[in-house]
Order: structure tokens, then sequence, then C-alpha cells
């Protein structure tokens, strides 16, 4: 009976309910992306705000450790969401499971803004602390979604569904970006202000505290639209089936979505049959059948995504510092809070709309053509290339902003139609049904390990060699262009251990997990 119904879902043609379940499940992945990366639009802000010293005539700036904290809390906080709600997802099923993701990011994206005190250290202690449980609930939307998405999905265009539903972190990156843009050119408007170099004190109004607020504010509205529907979808035909062992459920679940009527009556003779087939394995995780069956699977998904967000988030948790450094962006002195802002967030708009949304695309429209593999290899190679491209001329480049940017889209461009999709795409196709949610969630969680490394080596490591050319708090580092070198590097070492993980294209779920329907 299992294999009916896991049958007709394979072989299902595509449905209203699978472009439903891509946006249900994508815009949680909105959410999450809007609420990672619009912190980086407002840092610059909060340093002007928080920390100006009139002492050093400079604006002022986040101390090195607190913006590493304001930074990378939000990644702790998904490393510890990704690995609790990956596991709780198995045990209690996706769609139990799913509706509490949603709300904590609700809440804590409302209590982010809301962050209290006058002070520097209170209002960043419990901004940092309401970001990281804003992380522990994005965390759990990647597993979950995944899994649900894959398990939804028809064998034929599996990956493009998956694919389309972690496309929509392009549109969240953008999103951010763009209100981050209307925010700040409506206060900039109302609230004109002299650059910094004009007048020190004037050029941060009091009124820019409410920009950053209503920024990170604005990241539960998506949150609070989607949850209704997420609350009305059912659990997973193969979690139903294949781990609560309730075949009549799954097929009456499927039925539903599917239109179309799946018999769950089963005759004497059907049950003598199945009572004669084989059981499923059921061996656990770590046990040695797992590590015989997936072990090198499953080191070949937590390694590429912690290599890829190395670099990926790197690049995009501090791309307003790359700009600044080559001159894209002018000097903080000459400019006002509030233009920062705006510029600051125009730029990042620009590279997602040119670069960033288009990857993950064309990810969407050929990932079930060349298959995984190849277009992560691809990824992997190109991002290697256009790194060494940009470090390697760097003070030539330095001085030509236009062939920088360039190359710096385009390294954005390969990891999204590359690494960074088919890295969330592949841990939620072959791992066992009892297994994938856990599994995907340790993978996920090996990225956002990546990630924290990321975020917090790139800011140091990226820092000028010569000491009068940093700011107040900072160590030498080794410059930018020796960091994008360590970057290159890690990029191919993703391409390496690529060979790690095999092709899932145009196999179903249980082929690819070596599982055997009841």
């Amino acid at each position: 009976m299992a294999i009916e119904v896991l049958s007709a879902l394979d072989k299902a043609k595509t449905q209203w309910y699978h472009f439903t379940t891509i946006v249900i499940a994508g815009m949680g992945f909105f959410t999450d992306s809007y609420d990672l990366f619009c912190i980086t639009t407002v840092t610059k802000l909060l340093g002007r705000l928080y920390y100006y010293d009139p002492t050093t005539g400079k604006p002022g700036t986040l101390p090195a450790n607190v913006s590493s904290a304001v930074t990378a809390v939000a990644l702790c906080g998904t490393f510890a969401g990704q690995l609790f709600f990956g596991w709780l997802g198995d045990r209690m099923g996706r769609k139990k499971v799913y509706g509490i993701t949603l709300m904590l990011m609700f809440f804590s994206a409302i209590a982010s803004g809301l962050s209290f005190g006058h002070s520097a250290k209170s209002v960043i202690g419990t901004l940092c602390f309401f970001r990281f449980w804003l992380g522990f609930g994005i965390g759990g939307d990647y597993p979950l979604s995944a899994t649900i998405m894959s398990e939804y999905a028809n064998q034929k265009t599996r990956g493009a569904f998956i694919a389309a539903v972690f496309a929509m972190q392009g549109f969240g990156i953008l999103a951010g970006a763009a209100v981050s843009l209307l925010v700040s050119a409506i206060f900039r408007h109302a609230y004109p202000s002299p650059a910094f170099i004009v007048d020190h004190v004037a050029s941060t109004p009091p009124e820019a505290d409410y920009v950053w607020r209503i920024i990170l504010m604005l990241g539960a509205v998506p949150a609070a639209l989607t949850y209704y529907w997420r609350m009305k979808m059912p659990e997973t035909a193969r979690y139903t089936a294949l781990v609560e062992g309730n075949v009549s459920q799954a097929a009456e679940d499927m039925s539903k979505v599917l239109q179309v009527r799946i018999d769950a009556t089963i005759t004497s003779s059907e049950a003598e049959v199945q009572q004669s087939r084989p059981q499923p394995p059921t061996y656990k995780l770590f046990s040695r059948e797992f590590v015989r069956r997936h072990g090198l699977h499953l080191l070949g998904t937590t390694t590429t995504w912690f290599l890829l967000d190395i670099a990926f988030y790197s690049q995009n948790l501090f791309q307003k510092d790359v700009f600044t450094a080559v001159g894209w962006l002018e000097s903080a002195k000459k400019m006002s809070a509030l233009e920062e802002v705006y510029r600051i967030s125009r730029a990042q708009a620009l590279i997602a709309l040119c670069s960033t949304v288009p990857g993950y695309w064309v990810t969407v429209l050929l990932i079930d053509k060349l298959g995984r593999f190849v277009i992560q290899l691809i990824g992997f190679f190109f991002m290697t290339v256009f790194m060494f491209a940009l470090a390697v001329p760097y003070h030539y480049l330095k001085d030509h902003h236009t062939a920088f940017i360039v190359l710096y889209a385009f390294t954005f461009f390969f990891a999204n139609f590359g690494p960074n999709a088919t890295t969330f795409i592949v841990p939620a196709e072959l791992f066992p049904a009892r297994l994938r949610s856990t599994c995907h969630g340790i993978s996920a969680a090996a990225g956002k390990a990546g990630a924290i490394v990321g975020s917090f080596g790139f800011l140091y490591a990226s820092q000028s060699r010569h000491s009068s050319e940093i700011d107040k708090g900072y160590h030498t580092g080794i410059g930018l262009r020796n960091a994008l070198i360590v970057l290159g590097f890690c990029n191919s070492l993703g391409l390496v251990f690529s060979l790690l993980v095999p092709e899932t294209k145009g196999k179903s779920l249980e082929e690819l997990s070596g599982e055997e329907p009841l």
C-alpha cells in the first residue's frame, strides 16, 4: 500500500498544490534571509548612534567584539535551531514543528526592533538576545522546509521545486536592502542632516534611532502572513507512511492534495505479501550501518556546506566594508548617518538584483537538466576563479571600481547558481525518511558553523596590516586582498569535497536512501 502512495507522489503531474507548497515554504526562507541580512544595512548606523566618541574626530563605529556579536549572534541561534528542530522534525513530524519556528521568528523580529534601554550596552545586549532566538527559529526552517518540499515533490521536478523554495532567499536579501533603502530615504527626506565632516553631532539626528528598529521589525510581516497556511498543510505522506506506519492516513492526505483517489483498502492477499516482504532497515543515526550506508554522504554534505558558507556569509555580511575599501562607497566622514544607510542599501540591492537573485533562478531552471553534482562543481569552480581574479590584481582593481564590482557580482551569481542551492537540496534527498530532517539539520548546522567562522574571521582578517588605517578596537589583520585569497582556497576545497556527494537527479527518495517501503 505504501508503494502505491509513494509511487503516486513520484509520478504526480505538477499541480496547484506543488506551487502552493513552494510559496508557503518559500515565504519562510524569504523571512529567514530578510532577517539574517538586513542587519548589514544598519550596523554602521548603530555605531554612529551608540558608539560615537567626540575625541576621535571620526563617526562612531561598533567595536570589534560588538560588531562580531551583532552580526553573528543570529547565526549562532540558527546553528542551534537547525540541530534541534531538525531532530524534532523526525520525532514529532514536520507539520507539528513547522508553525513553532514561524511564530518564534515573528515574535523575535518584533522584539529585536523594540530592544530597550538608553545605554549602548543595554540596547546592544537586548538586540543580541532577541536576534539569537530569531536565529533559533530561522534554523528550524532549513531542515523542515527542505524535507517537506522534497517529500511532497514528484520525482521528475523535485530538484526545481526544492530550489524554488530556497530561491526565495534571494528575494528576501533583495527585500531587506529595498526596505532599508526606502525607510532611510523617507527619514533622510523628513530629517535632512549635514555630512559628518560638516557637523559631527547633527549628522546623526535622534530620529535615526527609529530607522534600524523599523527595518528589523518589518521582518515579522511575512512570517505572520504565512502562519495560517502552514497550519493548513497535511503531514507529508512519506513521514506518515514510512515513519508513523499509518498508510491509510497517508493515502487520505495525498488523495486531497493530489486530487486523485488512492484506495487505502488492503486485501488479505496484499496483507500476506506485505508480511512476507523484508522490513525496512531500522538502523540509528551514527550506527555502524548508518556510517556504512550514508557516512560519506553526510561527510560530503557537511563539509561542502561548511566551506561554502565561510565564503558566502563573509561576502554577504561585509559587503559594505568591501565597497568602502575599494572606494565604491564614500568615506563615512563625507556622509550623514541616514545617507550612509541609504547608500549601503542601494549598493546591496544592486548586487542582489543583478547577481544574487538571477543565480538562484538559473538553478531552478537547470537543476533537473544538468543535475545537482554538475551545478555544484560549476559553482565552486567559478567562485574560486573569480575570487582569485579579485585578489591577485586587487591593487589595480581597487582604482577601477566597475571592474571590481562586476567580478565581485559574479562570485555571488555562481554561489547561487552553484553550491548555495545544491548544498540545501541534496541533504533533503539522500537520507531515510526517519532521519531526513535530522541529517539535513546537521548538514545545515555545519554550514552555519562555516558562516560563524566567516563572519568572525573575515571581520578581523580583512583589517589593514597598517595600524594607522584600522578603526579603534580592531587589531591589524592580513588585509582585504589576502582575506579574499583565503576565501578562494575555501572554495577550491569545496570543489574537492563535492566529489563525496552523489548525483540525485531522476531517482526516487527511497532509491536514494536505500529504504524499502512497508
